[in-house]
């Protein structure tokens, strides 16, 4: 099994900026309640195209990131077909290996899998995520003293392995989802978002 995907993330939680858990601290409240969503601008799994579509996991994280057992409710774009949704599926439950299955090695438990309206407007440091209608976010990124977006690399954990992320903010961040314990109604914490390339 092989994968090529290239695009954009973003990821909004609970913790303070700079979330902790990308240099593998505790998150700042103990727990962490996030949304990491990862929208494929290009990609092909086994030779499936699956350009266009978007993947999101709702996620509650017990503790420290490094140590797993995550929550998670996993949604996937209502654009997606029924060979796309099992495409992606294979890579972000680790079956097809490479980068994504180190990364969602670390999940214990998925509640859900379901599809959902997804828009996803992300560019540059900048932009919003609605996922149905129990989940929104919404973007702006820190600048560096020469009006570049501020970056964080080579860290301990990412949800892009082996790319640099937009440090920012989240003007506004709402989540809500029963089964996981998440309610969330939040303005101005964490944010991040990326491009990213995954090769298997």
């Amino acid at each position: 099994m092989s994968y090529h995907l290239e695009g954009r993330l973003l990821e909004v939680c609970n913790c303070r900026v700079l979330c902790p858990c990308w240099i593998g601290e505790d998150p700042d409240f103990k727990t962490c309640d996030t949304i990491v969503s990862w929208h494929f601008d290009h990609g092909t799994i086994d030779g499936v195209d699956v350009t266009g579509t978007t993947l999101a996991l709702v996620a509650h994280l017990p503790g420290n990131i490094l140590k797993g057992n995550w929550t998670a409710a996993v949604y996937i774009s209502d654009n997606a077909s029924d060979e796309q949704e099992k495409a992606l599926l294979s890579v972000y439950t680790g079956q097809a290996g490479g980068p994504v299955a180190e990364l969602v090695k670390l999940i214990g438990t998925v509640v859900s899998v379901e599809r959902a309206p997804i828009s996803f407007d992300v560019r540059g440091g900048k932009g919003t995520l609605t996922i149905g209608a129990d989940y929104y976010a919404e973007l702006e990124p820190y600048l560096g003293p020469t009006g570049e977006k501020t970056t964080l690399s080579d860290t301990v954990f990412s949800t892009v392995p082996g790319a640099p992320v937009f440090v920012g903010k989240a003007p506004v961040y709402r989540s809500k989802n029963a089964t996981i314990g998440i309610d969330v109604d939040l303005q101005n914490h964490n944010a991040l978002q990326s491009t990213f390339l995954f090769d298997a």
